[in-house]
């Protein structure tokens, strides 16, 4: 009788911690985001291996070895939509491996795949970033795996010639924006290069909306300089695209300096 009931004891509480395993968690707003284009940030604690499946608004941390993971925040300007047009995803922290195993669609949410090999547990934190903008395709190029890649010396020319009118003050943010946009496509689609390349976009839009507000705060275009300089700096360029960055890095300089000849009050 005993043994029966300790059988019948097991059977009642297997379900339930098999449940535990998952931890569903509603998203927490946060401002920042365009129309068209999201991102999310995760972090997790992690000690063994661990996924989180982004779905919407909700996203579900399942333990798939090792001690039980734990959320610490997800956070996102908006819901991850269902068949986003342009998905990226980006590790941020962690000494572990981190992991796309599966992006948006056909009605599937996405699945990131946390693999932590050292001894106790540790904190992991990663990007989704998803543009739903259709995005015209103005120079000759060539497709790869993961979308198209613009001709760089179509590029290089355009900028030149963009630089060569007077008037080039009045749009340097927008020139700012075509130069990152242009290395972002050329750039791997996962990893650390592609998240400097968001964060310094990021900046850029923060002092934008400031600027249309007739504001100006020189701290937020210290912001921009800083998130910039990480990207030329850090990340893996050609020669001639690191010089192209570098040229909007001392022209944002110059800005910082004299902003009163660009037209700011």
């Amino acid at each position: 009788m005993y043994k029966q009931f300790c059988l019948a004891a097991v059977l009642l509480l297997t379900p339930v911690n098999v449940r535990s395993q998952d931890q569903p968690r509603k998203m927490t707003p946060v401002r920042g985001g365009v129309p068209d284009r999201g991102k999310c940030t995760v972090e997790v604690v992690v000690d063994g291996a661990a996924e989180v499946e982004i779905r919407g608004d909700i996203a579900t941390l399942h333990n798939l070895s090792g001690a039980l993971p734990r959320w610490r925040r997800f956070e996102c300007t908006g819901p991850l939509p269902g068949n986003p047009g342009d998905f990226r995803f980006a590790g941020v922290d962690g000494r572990g491996r981190q992991q796309l195993v599966r992006g948006p669609g056909d009605g599937r949410g996405a699945i990131v795949r946390i693999e932590d090999a050292g001894g106790g547990s540790e904190g992991y934190t990663f990007d989704i970033m998803w543009d739903d903008a259709p995005r015209p395709i103005r120079d000759r190029g060539e497709d790869r795996p993961g979308g198209y890649v613009p001709d760089g010396e179509a590029f290089h020319r355009e900028r030149e010639d963009a630089f060569r009118h007077d008037d080039w003050r009045m749009h340097l943010f927008a020139r700012i924006r075509q130069d990152l946009e242009y290395v972002r496509k050329i750039t791997f689609p996962f990893g650390s290069d592609q998240y400097r390349i968001e964060h310094a976009a990021e900046e850029l839009d923060q002092l934008q909306k400031l600027q249309a507000r007739g504001r100006y705060d020189p701290r937020e275009v210290d912001d921009v300089v800083n998130a910039l300089r990480k990207v030329v700096n850090d990340n893996r360029l050609s020669s001639r695209d690191r010089e192209a960055l570098k040229d909007d890095l001392r022209r944002l300089q110059d800005f910082r300096a004299h902003f009163r000849e660009y037209g700011v009050q």
